[in-house]
């Protein structure tokens, strides 16, 4: 079985929650917010939140959408950001592009509705990383399955949902580790798609255990 060169690093994290310095009480307000906040604002704001969307009912699986939605009562404009598809995008950059325009074409078109007060303002946060480094660490396929299945909700949240703002939303750690330190490209891949819109913490990992089972039934 190979062997990489650099290890895969497990560790865990917590985060905290930081509001950062701008807000919006209305929805031209909220389209400025939009244009000037942190690329790990618009990260917090819709890839972080799934984990604390994932169960609702009811409401959208963005804050932005929600927010639009309860605060400025404006079902259609919510729809139409919940119909952006956070894994349709390949940088923040792009992603935040969309969103203005969408927030933009709305005000432009309704500029009474674009002014008036909303229940409640937003606050653009951003989440703080505290990371803790554990000790394992994979040298091997056989090695890596064993760390992701001890691995705690908040390891496997680092190293698959939130690395994906430090890489710029194209891949993640697993899937980054298992094409450059193992040569694996099609299991990477097949990693990377696992979808994080519809899956759980818990299902996800358990997906990507049968595909590194697969795997290592090939060799």
């Amino acid at each position: 079985m190979n062997a990489a060169e650099t290890p895969f690093e497990f560790v865990t994290v917590s985060y905290l929650t930081r509001i950062g310095n701008q807000s919006a009480g209305t929805l031209a307000e909220f389209l400025t917010g939009l244009e000037h906040c942190s690329d790990a604002s618009i990260f917090h704001h819709t890839f972080q939140t799934l984990g604390s969307h994932h169960f609702l009912t009811e409401g959208f699986s963005n804050d932005f959408a929600q927010w639009v939605l309860a605060d400025a009562n404006r079902d259609d404009l919510a729809e139409q950001l919940a119909a952006l598809d956070i894994r349709d995008y390949v940088s923040i950059a792009a992603l935040r592009s969309d969103l203005c325009r969408v927030v933009g074409d709305y005000c432009a078109a309704f500029p009474d509705l674009a002014k008036q007060a909303t229940l409640e303002r937003f606050y653009f946060c951003e989440s703080v990383e505290v990371t803790v480094p554990l000790d394992r660490r994979a040298h091997t396929l056989g090695e890596f399955r064993d760390g992701i299945e001890h691995l705690s909700h908040a390891g496997f949240y680092y190293h698959f949902i939130s690395s994906r703002l430090r890489l710029q939303l194209q891949t993640n750690d697993f899937s980054h580790w298992l094409a450059d330190g193992l040569g694996l490209a099609t299991l990477a891949d097949s990693v990377n798609h696992i979808d994080i819109y519809t899956n759980t913490l818990d299902s996800s990992r358990a997906k990507l255990l049968r595909l590194i089972d697969r795997e290592r039934r090939k060799a």
